[in-house]
């Protein structure tokens, strides 16, 4: 029994309606509802930028209301990967008992004891998603002739295949289903025509021929495993001429082959020019492709990596020197958090200016100058080096530079307005030399924690870069100083009611983060580096922490330090007091 078959896409009421319409029709309309949904669903894959971006179906759904509050590191791709999700791109040399890939690079070992658990090795785990993802595309799913290419595995791990394939690599099961049983039910005509005429005019010639080719298949052929492939029509080979049947598939097949081709040249240009460096936001389905002009194209071959692979590095040879570099980051903060000390007025850049304001200035100052260097090409070539976090070509520096690096305005904007918000008032409790420790700690320690997710768990076609783990250090030290604190917005609530206090704003940003890391399915969910968010708002409490306890003890320093004074003063009043009355 196929343990998949209960598993498998339910007849819906597309298919109802497809059983009703005639002959013709029927063949037409899949057709051109599978072609639909094979372009619109093109249209929703995000293209590479810089070094690349996530080439994969995004699940359309409302966007959640949040999402569109929270700064957000956007995470994108590089060496992308389509696999095969559409029954007419099925290629001729599939067989069942290989199946088709589903992704670039295997399952590792981590990967598959996540979704398997560890009875089955990583070997056999890939082939078997292999087998049921062609499975998926060829509509066989529920065939009981190619069960014994899966014998050996058992149904538990069959259905979490099944299960795990339905989540990362969407494809409409029951379009496929329809068109391979269009397919059989031509082959079927066709045999039994064949079979009719010949039965018709030579009878006894073939019998014959088909009890001598009967017995020499049983003496010479061996048992072969079902392949699960359907054989293809031979072009002008049927034996009664070109039907209207036959019309009307050519027609749709020109039609679809037409606008695959359309689409592929809008991926490629839209591609290209993203490659150049015109990397904001994610491009909308109607955004046509700008013109690259010599210039930018001759900067744009100058930044773009000539790899075609990323090269072979082990998990730990990809982190330990970005986890080096981030030690050595933390460290410095500690230094300087430890031994900063403010310049005199005179010696300042802008005297006038409160140091507060002059810090998040300075640093809003350096974003936006980052920001405007990817619109020159000629900065492209170091931008892609050292301002974008790519896991597949770690760089340690790249921990650092992406803190100030930005691909859209709304991105960037979003950052520095909390950074001005938040920043000043931070700044103004703790000093510029604890602002800046929690501010870079929190970025590097950010990235850091994102570059684990990606490595060993994510993917490394991932790329990720902005100043939200910073913000959010920034914001968690704020809301941790006041977590006691009420807060009101805008005087709201009214008196005599109470706001809610800094605990619950953070414990609201934590759990904001929670559901759209584990739960949320919406598009911006999905581009939102949480792990880097998560890292910001680590190394923001324990940086805050420090420094709390770091201005404890110096306060507590001070006050013995003047109380030590004051009882030196005591004492030398009181012995010049004395000195006077001996005199007399």
């Amino acid at each position: 029994m196929n343990v998949l078959t209960s598993l498998a896409a339910p007849a819906s009421s597309f298919q109802i309606g497809i059983r009703a319409i005639c002959r013709q029709s029927t063949a037409a309309a899949i057709r051109q509802l599978s072609t639909t949904s094979r372009v619109k669903s093109q249209s929703c894959h995000t293209c590479s930028i810089g070094l690349g971006r996530p080439s994969m179906l995004l699940r359309q759904s409302r966007q959640s209301k949040h999402d569109q509050f929270l700064p957000r590191t956007v995470a994108r791709t590089i060496f992308t990967f389509r696999a095969i999700v559409h029954y007419s791109q099925l290629p001729d040399s599939y067989e069942d008992a290989k199946g088709l890939p589903f992704r670039k690079e295997p399952l590792n070992g981590t990967e598959v004891k996540q979704i398997f658990g560890s009875k089955i090795t990583p070997t056999s785990a890939n082939q078997l998603l292999k087998i049921i993802h062609g499975r998926r595309v060829a509509g066989t799913l529920d065939d009981p002739d190619l069960q014994q290419n899966t014998a050996d595995y058992l149904a538990d791990e069959k259905i979490k295949a099944l299960e795990y394939l339905r989540k990362h690599i969407p494809v409409d099961e029951v379009i496929n289903a329809g068109l391979r049983a269009e397919d059989e039910l031509r082959l079927l005509e066709e045999q039994v025509a064949v079979e009719q005429t010949q039965e018709q005019h030579e009878e006894t010639s073939v019998q014959k021929s088909r009890a001598t080719s009967a017995e020499v298949q049983d003496t010479t052929e061996e048992p072969q495993l079902p392949t699960g492939r359907l054989p293809r029509k031979e072009a002008d080979g049927s034996l009664y001429g070109e039907t209207m049947f036959d019309r009307i598939r050519k027609r749709n097949i020109a039609k679809r082959e037409e606008e695959e081709r359309l689409a592929e040249e809008e991926r490629l240009k839209r591609e290209e020019e993203e490659a150049l460096g015109n990397i904001g936001g994610l491009q909308t389905e109607t955004a046509a492709p700008k013109a690259m002009s010599p210039w930018r194209q001759k900067h744009a071959e100058r930044a773009t990596s000539d790899l075609q692979a990323p090269p072979e590095m082990k998990a730990w040879e990809r982190l330990l020197p970005a986890t080096t570099f981030t030690l050595l980051v933390l460290g410095a903060c500690l230094v300087l958090a430890a031994y900063y000390t403010p310049p005199k007025r005179d010696r300042r850049v802008w005297p006038d200016i409160p140091p507060a304001a002059a810090t998040c200035i300075g640093l809003m100052l350096i974003n936006i100058g980052i920001f405007a260097l990817w619109k020159f090409p000629p900065a492209w070539s170091i931008l892609n080096r050292y301002m974008l976090v790519i896991p597949a070509t770690p760089r340690p520096l790249q921990l650092l530079g992406a803190i100030f690096s930005h691909h859209s305005w709304g991105h960037m904007a979003g950052n520095m307005l909390a950074l001005w918000f938040f920043g000043i008032r931070l700044h103004d409790e703790i000093g510029r030399g604890n602002f800046l420790a929690i501010y870079f700690a929190s970025g590097t320690l950010g990235f850091l924690a994102s570059m684990f997710n990606l490595v060993l768990f994510r993917g490394i076609q991932f790329t990720t870069l902005g100043a939200s783990g910073a913000i959010y250090g920034i914001i968690t030290a704020f809301f941790w100083m006041h977590r006691k604190e009420e807060f009101k917005l805008m005087g709201l609530p009214p008196d005599p009611y109470s706001g809610p206090s800094g605990a619950v704003f953070l414990g609201l940003i934590v759990g904001l983060h929670v559901w759209a890391g584990l739960f949320s399915i919406s598009r911006a969910a999905m581009n939102l580096d949480v792990a880097s968010h998560f890292g910001g708002i680590a190394a923001g409490l324990l940086g805050i922490e420090l420094v709390q306890k770091h201005m404890t003890d110096r306060a507590k320093a001070a006050a013995e330090r003047e109380k030590e004074q004051s009882k030196t003063i005591d004492v030398m009043g009181k012995l010049v007091e004395q000195k006077p009355s001996s005199e007399k």
